[in-house]
């Protein structure tokens, strides 16, 4: 990836993969769109008393516009909707594990299938997480050593598996995603200052031997993940060495983990200064809506996170008012929709009783409608607030802490 420059007051010059090209001030007609095949972000507007920011990632599957909520899909398939539904709420880029897929089926399955977008029938961006959280959360299974992680399946707990740096990245090459993570250690919370160090150091080796194997690609991207738990002379350590190597994007991971949230707020607070503007910035891991509001207004891009299909599948369900959780007896009779401020499917045909009738009785359909409502809000929450970035709005008035439960 080449240096940004600045072209203009709002748009910048940015290279994708070695090709080179412009985007104007006004129309994007200038961009040369047959060179657009790869990986590229642009920054299209920074607003003016924060350090929110509205942009462009390209991939060789389309645009997605930042900033932006990464529904998860953990093994292929966000739980209860098809690919079809996702695209008609406007979602742009999904997340799998690298970890559940070389699990089950397996890499060379998916890969025979003509990668993991034919295989699901996506045909936007995919971003493929390396599994070195899921790893972390079952480590009375595993062994971490410099070499790797040597664990057994949580499948069926025999028989025994070793992930490498480099084994990672040569499964997440037969996946194929557009935006692909490289394998990193995750520390608990708390720890010590000593442990977090230990941790963002092989952290930051495992991160040189993933992108000397990762080497080129005509499409993909490698992004680096900044370590350090809760310390901040930590995380500017890990960002330093990282951006040194030269990762297309970086992510923010190891929080969310049972810290205070005005630590994780500190943390962004004096991570983020130190991440260079022309490269996507990754929130791994977050969140609720107050997560994200504090993260875009940081200069976060990216977020994932399995709250609202986990939540939508425990019945609570996120509205312009607050949390409802669906099951409560209160709206046994309550017949008006969900979220009156709402136009996704859900809230547009069906009521709060309904809802709870579907909810109590474990009909499929409960899970379905939940996720469906959960997702749009989310999303649509994040388009607002770039909307809200590119006219010049105040911030403010789309924080969630402002809403009257």
């Amino acid at each position: 990836m080449g240096e940004v420059r600045p072209f203009c007051q709002s748009r910048t010059v940015i290279h994708v993969n070695t090709h080179r090209f412009r985007v104007g001030c006004g129309s994007e007609e200038a961009v040369d769109t047959s060179i657009m095949k790869g990986f590229g972000f642009e920054v299209i507007k920074q607003e003016g008393k924060t350090g929110a920011r509205a942009g462009v990632i390209h991939t060789a599957h389309g645009k997605v516009a930042t900033p932006v909520f990464i529904p998860v899909g953990t093994r292929g398939t966000v739980k209860a909707m098809s690919p079809e539904e996702l695209k008609g709420m406007g979602i742009e880029i999904v997340l799998s594990n690298t970890y559940h897929l070389y699990l089950r089926p397996g890499e060379q399955i998916i890969r025979e299938g003509g990668g993991l977008h034919k295989f699901m029938h996506w045909d936007k961006a995919l971003l493929t997480d390396s599994g070195g959280y899921q790893i972390f959360s079952l480590a009375n299974l595993c062994r971490v050593e410099e070499k790797g992680v040597t664990f057994q399946s949580p499948l069926d707990g025999g028989e025994s598996h070793f992930l490498s740096p480099e084994k990672v990245i040569e499964i997440e090459r037969n996946l194929g995603a557009d935006i692909i993570m490289p394998l990193d250690d995750c520390t608990t919370y708390p720890c010590s200052h000593e442990e977090a160090r230990k941790s963002l150091e092989l952290t930051t080796r495992w991160a040189e031997r993933s992108k000397k194997e990762f080497g080129e690609s005509s499409y993909q991207a490698l992004f680096g993940i900044i370590q350090g738990s809760v310390y901040p002379d930590l995380r500017k350590e890990s960002a330093k060495e990282l951006i040194g190597l030269d990762f297309s994007g970086y992510a923010l991971g190891g929080l969310s983990l049972g810290e205070p949230k005005n630590l994780t707020r500190e943390i962004l607070d004096s991570t983020l200064p130190h991440l260079p503007r022309n490269k996507p910035r990754y929130l791994m891991g977050m969140g609720t809506p107050e997560d994200l509001f504090e993260g875009v207004i940081r200069g976060i891009d990216m977020f994932d996170c399995a709250l609202p299909t986990r939540n939508a599948r425990n019945g609570c369900l996120f509205t312009s008012r607050g949390k409802i959780v669906i099951k409560n007896a209160r709206y046994t009779r309550d017949f008006s929709p969900l979220d009156p401020e709402c136009d996704c499917y859900t809230c547009r045909n069906y009521s709060r009783a309904y809802l709870r009738h579907l909810f109590n009785a474990e009909e499929i359909l409960a899970f379905r409608l939940n996720t469906l409502h959960n997702l749009h809000f989310f999303t649509r929450f994040l388009q607002r607030m770039r909307e809200a970035i590119l006219a010049g709005k105040d911030l403010s008035s789309l924080n969630p802490r402002n809403i009257d439960k």
